[in-house]
Parts: structure tokens; sequence; C-alpha cells
């Protein structure tokens, strides 16, 4: 099936928004990274995320992606 992967990235980011902790200014946030590996995989490509494939059960998300992720959220759920 074809689907428009940057916009499933936005879905993805609007739910790691609601998962989001520890958030420190200057380091982003954590997010459990319990979602696909090819998406986790792009968001990392995007720079969005540090790399997934690790053994921890989550992953930091960027300053840019803290911010994006509330604004889609903002967007898409309110």
């Amino acid at each position: 099936m074809k689907y428009n992967k940057d916009r499933v990235d936005e879905m993805l980011l609007t739910l790691m928004f609601l998962t989001t902790f520890e958030y420190v200014e200057g380091h982003g946030a954590t997010s459990w990274k319990g979602y696909d590996w090819h998406h986790m995989d792009r968001l990392y490509q995007k720079g969005y995320i540090s790399n997934p494939k690790t053994k921890g059960k989550t992953v930091r998300l960027s300053e840019e992606a803290v911010v994006l992720s509330e604004d889609l959220f903002k967007k898409y759920a309110i």
C-alpha cells in the first residue's frame, strides 16, 4: 500500500508528544520507542530522535522535535 510517509512521521511525532518525559532544556525530552522500526529510523534520519537501535526502551527527542510534536498535537488533537 502506498502512503504519505511524511504524514505518518507527523502522526508518530504527535503520539510521541503524549509519552514524553524528562524534558531538560537544551537536551530535548525522552519518549518510549514502541513504534515500528521503519518509522523510527525515518525520524532518526531526519534528526528528530536519537538512534532507536539501542537496548534502551526510550529515545531522546531533539529540541526541534519537542516543539514540532507539541504543534502537531495541537493541530490534530485539539
